[in-house]
């Protein structure tokens, strides 16, 4: 399944880049996967969210009474166009943020439903013990999506490695870097790109999800790692505007947020995913 949705995800991807990131047009076909009747088609990232939709699906679903099917992208795009137009009922892999961005840059109405868990940013390197061995003139890659770029700006400058202009919100870029007494050089990727490129760099800021999915272990293996408390970058599950009701929305959010999935999310991932309810 994970090789068919790949090639749809490449395809689909280059179409809404080729229209300027621009939401898919029109709603034909969105009765199919949102509709209130069959199985509720949630598109997620790998890890850890179709693993805790997994979990569900094989342990909690079936007693609630709701039919499950959960699709695998790897990348950020096409989860929001694909509930947009319909393919999909609901997406679990963003942010409010990010979110927030892709809604008024693609004139999307996709919103939020539950909140389930917050994934730490950290700065990860095979070349430098700890954040202080970094040298000057170091190449440090970064995540290219909006919010998730300023969001790793901020790390590094809560960490001393760079000052902002004042008032650089969730749209910094290193072009709003107001002070680099280290003179570090900037390597933009996408998101999920960014751990392969670790070898390639001396350091690299990388999202909690792809951390895990490269066998990275943001509690032992980040030099520096973004802190939990107060932190608006929690995790949830969305739909289009108007299916906030459905049925088996209300179900699904109602076991993301149960003491099983807590449990689960605390066990398997020891820090590196933290529970936000």
């Amino acid at each position: 399944m994970r090789n068919t949705t790949k090639i749809t995800t490449a395809v689909l991807a280059v179409g809404a880049l080729t229209l300027g990131l621009s939401a898919c047009g029109g709603d034909s076909g969105s009765d199919a996967k949102s509709g209130s009747d069959g199985p509720l088609v949630v598109a997620a990232t790998p890890v850890p969210h179709a693993e805790i939709l997994g979990y569900i699906k094989d342990n909690l679903a079936e007693k609630e009474g709701l039919e499950l099917e959960v699709k695998e992208f790897t990348e950020y795009v096409t989860p929001n166009t694909a509930t947009q137009s319909g393919e999909v009922g609901a997406n679990f892999f963003q942010h409010k943020p990010y979110l927030d961005d892709f809604n008024k840059k693609n004139k999307t109405t996709i919103v939020p439903v539950g909140t389930v868990h917050l994934e730490p940013l950290g700065l990860y390197s095979n070349k430098a013990g700890k954040i202080t061995d970094l040298k000057d003139g170091a190449t440090v890659a970064l995540p290219n999506d909006t919010t998730n770029e300023a969001r790793a700006l901020k790390l590094l400058e809560a960490n001393g490695l760079i000052e902002l202009k004042p008032g650089a919100g969730n749209e910094a870029t290193p072009k709003d870097i107001a002070a680099n007494p280290k003179k570090i050089q900037f390597k933009e990727l996408e998101a999920a790109q960014v751990p392969r490129a670790l070898d390639d760099v001396d350091a690299a800021v990388i999202n909690g999800n792809y951390a895990v999915e490269a066998k990275l272990s943001p509690k032992k293996d980040a030099l520096v790692l973004e802190s939990a408390q107060n932190n608006p970058y929690g995790n949830f599950l969305a739909v289009k505007e108007g299916n906030e009701k459905d049925p088996r929305v209300v179900k699904l959010v109602k076991l993301l947020t149960s003491p099983e999935v807590k449990k689960f999310i605390e066990d398997k991932y020891d820090g590196a995913v933290v529970p936000a309810f």
